[in-house]
């Protein structure tokens, strides 16, 4: 028994000093998450204070009158906060704003729903579908995001000249009936092929066809990610410049974007007014961000997963 005894006091002896050493390095572990954690944290509101501070500028300087954004600096708040920008813009007959704004509207809605439909059937086909040169015109679509719209922009001008589009819509809304763009298209296929097939073999077994799969099987599962290219395609159209300034000629048709820089010509150095406007634009575009937020993180997410 003292032997037993003897033997068992080495080796709590050994022991104690063993557990001491996990148990520093345990919290040594804790300590550098916590830290990693903090610095994290730290980065991710400084970056969120970075990313507001325009916001916020816009939306001071659309608070104050024309003498006090003149005279103050930027970043003050206005002593006596008004909404007479607003009104102005709401009264003035050359800005428009409710034409401006059910024209931008259209322009974005129409794309929109064009844009979900088919590249939701063309990332079907290619996620699911067996056909010659499948892969090989995948790729060619992928190579078509390297190139940039400056180099388009003219060609598209020329061909929606000869087409007699010019100072219509068409240039904004057909496109986007055929096929929707390839990030859109690379993003929807990415999440049907998340979706599992055993899915689309049951339904084939019960007789259905690739569109009543397509309908029926895939679509109903697609939902956060068709949240998402609806959100990049509403914001896209939304805010988009440089289209409606070369395709639309006439005032009535022109949408928010060209009228806000219609106003600041017309305006010269107004910024309370170019900011109030700014505010307007933006207004729906995060109306639409918070009500398809949970959609838009989720599609994020879940795109590309396989499991």
């Amino acid at each position: 028994m003292g032997a037993l005894r003897r033997r068992a006091e080495v080796v709590a002896s050994i022991a104690q000093p063993e557990a001491q050493v996990f148990a520093q390095a345990a919290k040594r572990g804790r300590l550098v998450e916590q830290t990693q954690v903090f610095l994290v944290t730290v980065v991710l509101i400084l970056g969120a204070i970075l990313f507001m501070v325009p916001m916020y500028v816009m939306l001071v300087m659309s608070l104050k009158t024309k003498a006090e954004a003149n005279t103050t600096s930027p970043y003050a708040w206005p002593r006596q906060p008004t909404l007479e920008n607003f009104e102005m813009l709401f009264r003035d007959e050359n800005f428009a704003f409710w034409q401006k704004f059910l024209n931008t509207l259209v322009l974005s809605v129409l794309p929109t729903i064009g844009v979900v439909l088919t590249a939701a059937m063309v990332a079907f086909a290619f996620a699911r579908l067996q056909f010659v040169g499948r892969d090989r015109l995948f790729i060619i679509l992928l190579s078509t995001m390297m190139l940039p719209g400056v180099v388009t922009m003219i060609p598209g001008y020329v061909l929606n000249a000869k087409l007699g589009w010019i100072d219509t819509y068409y240039p904004f809304i057909v496109p986007a009936f055929f096929g929707g763009g390839a990030f859109n298209i690379f993003l929807l296929r990415q999440f049907i092929l998340g979706i599992p097939r055993e899915m689309d073999e049951a339904a084939k077994l019960d007789g259905a066809t690739n569109a009543t799969i397509f309908w029926r099987v895939v679509m109903p599962n697609m939902g956060p990610a068709l949240a998402t290219i609806a959100v990049f395609s509403f914001v896209g159209s939304f805010r988009d410049f440089m289209g409606p300034l070369m395709i639309l000629n006439d005032p009535d048709k022109q949408t928010l974007e060209v009228a806000l820089k219609s106003l600041q010509g017309t305006r010269g150095t107004e910024w309370q007014l170019l900011m109030a406007g700014s505010v307007l634009v933006l207004i729906p575009i995060v109306i639409i961000f918070l009500a398809c937020q949970r959609y838009f993180i989720q599609g994020i997410t879940l795109t590309g997963s396989k499991s």
